[in-house]
C-alpha cells in the first residue's frame, strides 16, 4: 500500500455491544473498497476479521483487527472491535490507536449496556464518533423509536446525517441529508423536518453559524457541511447513520461521512505525553517534520513470526532497519520490517509517516504501552490503562512434563494480553491466572494448546485459608527413644496464647536454671515452626499464636538439636488440639459501582455472600458500595455482577485481612479442605 500523507489517514475504530454487527460491516467496507471479493458471514466463520480459531468457533470477535483500505484517495485504518465484556482489553487498544468511533446499534436491540460504556469512554478521551443503527433490514427493525433512544440517553446532539428508506423487508437503502439527490415524495416532509434538525444542532455547536441561524433562519448547504466537520471535530455533534451490513445498505454512506468530516491524526487535539524525568506534560503534533515518536497498542503473540507489535505513529517517520530507542523501558530496538497489518496478513513497507498505524515483528524488550522514539527523546506518550483481572482459575498442565512448556506458554500470552495476569499462590502453591471473566480465560487455555502445544486444566483456585488458636494453654512432651548406643531424649513445656490477628508467630522463652541449654533453644523453635505448617483443625498453617518455653529436661548423653526440635514440634500439635483452634478465612474489601436500579439486587446478592457492607454513595444516577467479604465468595465475582446489573456494574478488590470462619460453616470448610490436602 502506497504511504498517504497525514491529512489523508483516518483512523476509526467499530465499537459498541457485543452482536450488533461490528464485524459485518467492515465486511462490506472490504468488499466495496475491493480488498476482498466476497462478503464472508459470522455465521459461517468466513470473516476477514474473525480469522483465529476461537472467534470462528464461538461466531464472536475476541480480538482487535486492523484493516487499511483506500477510500476515495484516503487511507482508512478501521479497527474491528470485541464487544463481548471479557476483551474489554482488546477494546480499549483499539479506541486508544482510533482518532474517531463509529459506535454501532441494533435496530432492533436498541442501545445495550456495552454500547453506553463506549460513549463514556469516548466523552473522557474527547474524541470524534458517529452512531451507525445497523439491522435495518431485520424484524421489529424500528429507527425512530432507537433515534429516540439514542437522544434520550446521550442528548440531542445525536442527529440523523442519513434516513432509511423502508425497515424490515421493504428497507431499500439510504437517503443522505448533506448530498439528497431523489428524495421519494412519501419521504419530502420528513427529509424536511431532518434537514432543519440538523441545522439547529449545527447552529447549536457553533456560535458563528449560531447568529446566522438565528438571523435568517437557516444556512446554506456549505455551512451546513463545516458545521457539521466543526461539530464532529469538537464532540458536539454525533452524527447518525443508518444502514444493513449485510445486505450492503448505507456502508458507502458511512465511508463517505468518514472521509469527509471526520478529522484526520493533524486535526484531532494533541496527544499530552511526559517528559519522563521531569514529568512535564508536553503536547505532540501529529507531523512528520518532528522526531519519531511512536506507542504500542497491542501485542500479537505468534509461535511462527514471533511477537508482532502494533505502532501508532504519532509523529515522524518509522523506517524499516532503523535503531530505535524504547523510551519507557531505557532499551535500544532495532526495527526488522516494517509491515502494513490488514488482518491475519501483512504487507512490507519502507517507512510509516505521522498519524499511521504498522506493525513491527522481534521487539525484545517492547510491551504494550510502550514509548518509541529516537535516543535522545525523554518524551513518554501515557501508558493505556486496563482494568484489573480479577476473575481466578488454578491452571496446571494436562501432561505433568509440560510444566516448562506452561510457563512458557502463559509468558507469551501475558505478553499479547494486558488483561491476563498469572502469579504463583505463596500460602496454596497453585498457579493462578487472572482474567476478566470466565469465557476469556477458556479462550486463553484453548490458545495457550493451538498456539504452544500444552493443554491445560482449569480448576477453582484454592482458598488460603489458615488456623489459629482461641484460648492459652500449657502443654508437656517428652521424646525419649533407646536403641542402643546414644539414645534421644528432648522434654520440653511450651505456653500457647493467641496474639492479635495479624501478628503471625511469635517465639519466646522463660527457662530458669538451665532445665534446657540454651544451644536448644532454636531447635525447639523450629521443631514448632514446622509443625505450624500444618493445624490440628484442616491441615492449613497456623497464624497470630505466641509459644513460650517455659520448661524441660535434658540428657547429658543422649539429648540433641534433634531431639529437642522432634519434642518442640509433637509438643506444638498437642498444644493447638487444647488452645480452642479456629478456622480463618482471607477477607477482601470489595468497591462496587451499579447504576441505582441494580442496586438493591447488588445488596441482595452481597448479603448472600456473607458481605458486610459499609456505606453506600449514591451520585449521578450511580451507586458505590463499599463492603468487606471473604474473598472465597467472590472468586467469580466478575460474571455474578455482569449478570445482576446486565454488564453496566464494575469493580475493584484488594486483601484486607483474615478472619474467623462462622461455626456453622467451619465443619463444612474442614471436610473440605481435608479432602484437599
Amino acid at each position: 500500500m502506497n504511504k498517504y500523507s497525514t491529512d489523508k489517514i483516518r483512523n476509526i475504530a467499530l465499537a459498541s455491544h457485543s452482536g450488533t454487527g461490528k464485524t459485518s460491516i467492515v465486511e462490506s467496507m472490504l468488499f466495496n473498497s475491493k480488498v476482498i471479493t466476497r462478503i464472508g458471514n459470522v455465521e459461517e466463520g468466513n470473516t476477514a476479521s474473525d480469522y483465529e480459531q476461537e472467534e470462528t468457533k464461538r461466531k464472536t470477535s475476541i480480538q482487535t483487527t486492523v484493516f487499511p483500505f483506500d477510500w476515495n484517495g484516503f487511507k482508512l485504518n478501521v479497527l474491528d472491535t470485541p464487544g463481548y465484556a471479557d476483551y474489554v482489553g482488546e477494546l480499549i487498544s483499539g479506541m486508544r490507536a482510533a482518532d474517531g468511533i463509529v459506535m454501532v446499534v441494533s435496530a432492533v436491540s436498541g442501545l445495550e449496556a456495552g454500547t453506553e460504556q463506549v460513549w463514556d469512554s469516548i466523552r473522557n478521551d474527547k474524541k470524534s464518533s458517529a452512531i451507525f443503527i445497523n439491522k435495518m433490514d431485520r424484524e421489529n427493525a424500528d429507527f425512530h423509536k432507537v433515534l429516540e433512544e439514542l437522544n434520550s440517553k446521550f442528548g440531542r446532539m445525536c442527529v440523523p446525517l442519513v434516513l432509511p428508506v423502508g425497515a424490515e423487508s421493504s428497507f431499500e437503502g439510504v437517503i443522505d441529508l448533506l448530498d439528497a439527490e431523489k428524495v421519494p415524495s412519501s419521504m419530502e416532509d420528513q427529509v424536511a423536518d431532518y434537514k432543519e434538525r440538523l441545522m439547529e444542532v449545527v447552529a447549536e455547536s457553533d456560535d458563528a453559524l449560531s447568529d446566522k441561524y438565528l438571523e435568517n433562519g437557516e444556512l446554506s448547504e456549505n455551512e451546513i457541511k463545516e458545521g457539521v466537520t466543526r461539530g464532529i471535530a469538537s464532540g458536539n455533534l454525533v452524527p447518525v447513520l443508518v444502514g444493513s451490513a449485510t445486505q450492503n445498505i448505507g456502508i458507502n454512506s458511512l465511508l463517505d461521512i468518514l472521509v469527509s468530516y471526520f478529522p484526520s491524526p493533524a486535526s484531532v487535539p494533541s496527544l499530552v505525553g511526559k517528559d519522563s524525568k521531569t514529568s512535564e506534560e508536553i503536547e505532540i503534533k501529529c507531523t512528520e517534520a518532528e522526531p519519531l515518536l511512536a506507542s504500542v497498542f497491542k501485542t500479537m503473540a505468534d509461535p511462527f513470526v514471533g511477537k508482532l507489535s502494533y505502532l501508532r505513529v504519532h509523529r515522524g517517520v518509522l523506517k524499516g532497519g532503523q535503531e530505535i530507542w524504547n523510551i519507557s523501558k531505557g532499551q535500544a530496538e532495532r526495527i526488522g520490517q516494517v509491515l502494513i497489518p490488514s488482518g491475519k496478513s501483512q504487507e512490507q513497507t519502507n517507512e510509516v509517516g505521522a498519524g499511521d498505524i504498522c506493525a513491527v515483528a522481534k521487539l525484545a524488550a517492547t510491551r504494550t504501552g510502550d514509548t518509541l522514539g529516537l535516543k535522545d527523546s525523554l518524551l513518554t506518550v501515557n501508558p493505556i490503562e486496563f482494568p484489573t483481572p480479577y476473575y481466578s482459575v488454578a491452571v496446571s498442565p494436562k501432561n505433568k512434563a509440560d510444566v516448562d512448556k506452561m510457563s512458557t506458554a502463559l509468558n507469551r500470552l501475558s505478553e499479547e494480553d494486558p488483561t491476563m495476569l498469572v502469579s504463583q499462590d505463596q500460602s496454596t502453591g497453585q498457579i493462578v491466572l487472572y482474567g476478566i471473566g470466565d469465557t476469556h480465560v477458556t479462550v486463553l487455555s484453548e490458545k495457550a494448546g493451538r498456539k504452544f502445544g500444552v493443554e491445560l486444566s482449569l480448576a477453582d483456585p484454592k482458598v488460603a485459608y489458615k488456623e489459629t488458636i482461641s484460648k492459652s494453654t500449657k502443654v508437656e512432651y517428652k521424646h525419649k527413644k533407646q536403641s542402643g548406643g546414644h539414645g534421644q531424649y528432648g522434654h520440653v513445656v511450651l505456653g500457647l496464647e493467641p496474639v492479635v490477628r495479624g501478628n503471625g508467630f511469635e517465639f519466646g522463652q522463660k527457662v530458669v536454671g538451665g532445665n534446657v541449654p540454651k544451644e536448644y533453644f532454636p531447635a525447639v523453635e523450629k521443631g514448632v515452626i514446622k509443625s505450624l505448617q500444618k493445624g490440628c483443625l484442616s491441615g492449613c498453617p497456623v497464624v497470630d499464636v505466641k509459644v513460650t518455653l517455659l520448661d524441660g529436661s535434658y540428657h547429658p548423653v543422649d539429648s540433641s538439636g534433634m531431639a529437642f526440635e522432634i519434642a518442640g514440634s509433637y509438643a506444638l500439635r498437642k498444644g493447638l488440639e487444647d488452645a480452642a483452634p479456629l478456622l480463618l478465612e482471607p477477607v477482601v474489601s470489595l468497591n462496587v459501582k451499579v447504576p441505582d436500579s441494580f442496586t438493591g439486587d447488588v445488596i441482595g446478592d452481597l448479603n448472600g455472600k456473607r458481605a458486610k457492607i459499609l456505606g453506600m454513595n449514591p451520585e449521578s444516577g450511580v451507586t458505590e458500595i463499599e463492603a468487606e467479604v471473604p474473598q472465597a465468595e467472590v472468586l467469580h465475582y466478575s460474571t455474578d455482577l455482569r449478570s445482576l446489573s446486565q454488564g453496566r456494574g464494575s469493580f475493584s478488590l484488594e486483601f484486607l485481612r483474615y478472619d474467623e470462619v462462622p461455626s456453622h460453616l467451619t465443619d463444612k470448610l474442614v471436610e473440605a479442605e481435608k479432602d484437599n490436602t
